[in-house]
């Protein structure tokens, strides 16, 4: 009998406050979307003097969105450095044979840039040129491809201003 009164008192010592709670929907004042929430009416007084209480104090974020199409000028000035694609040559394990075949690269194409990228070690990667897209690195790529099979463009970050 003691048990089963400690275990009532238990309960309702547990459960009474949830029985002053009660459903409150509301709108969420960003998406608009409705929610229901379970609180205590306090809870929900206190809620409603907040909100009406509360203005717009800060001020709007300054997005300027304009109504044309952006140079690349313009690109570059606002993201210099972008996700676009570079050829890449090969991938080797030694710094020493990537150095030799970014030489190699360079002799055959002076008027390309050459990167060795060792973010892969114990891999190096020899990356070259720089492209907005893949169509426009597929031309270099032929040409690429005729000395350097294994030759395939990648998605990697360039600098804007040096992109085709």
């Amino acid at each position: 009998m003691k048990h089963l009164l400690k275990i009532s008192f238990l309960f309702i010592i547990i459960f009474s406050p949830a029985a002053n709670a009660q459903m409150q929907t509301e709108t969420d004042t960003i998406s608009g979307n409705t929610y229901t929430i379970s609180m205590d009416k306090k809870v929900s007084d206190l809620l409603a003097e907040y909100q009406e209480n509360c203005t717009e104090t800060g001020t709007k974020p300054n997005i300027n969105v304009p109504g044309r199409n952006l140079s690349k000028a313009e690109l570059c000035q606002q993201n210099p450095k972008i996700m676009g694609y570079k050829i890449q040559i090969a991938v080797v394990n030694n710094n020493d044979e990537a150095r030799d075949l970014g030489l190699e690269f360079r002799k055959k194409f002076p008027n390309m840039k050459v990167e060795i990228d060792a973010s892969l070690r114990p891999n190096y990667r020899i990356m070259a040129g720089s492209y907005f897209t893949k169509e426009s690195a597929s031309g270099d790529l032929k040409k690429v491809k005729e000395f350097f099979k294994s030759a395939i463009p990648v998605q990697y970050r360039v600098f804007c201003v040096e992109a085709k």
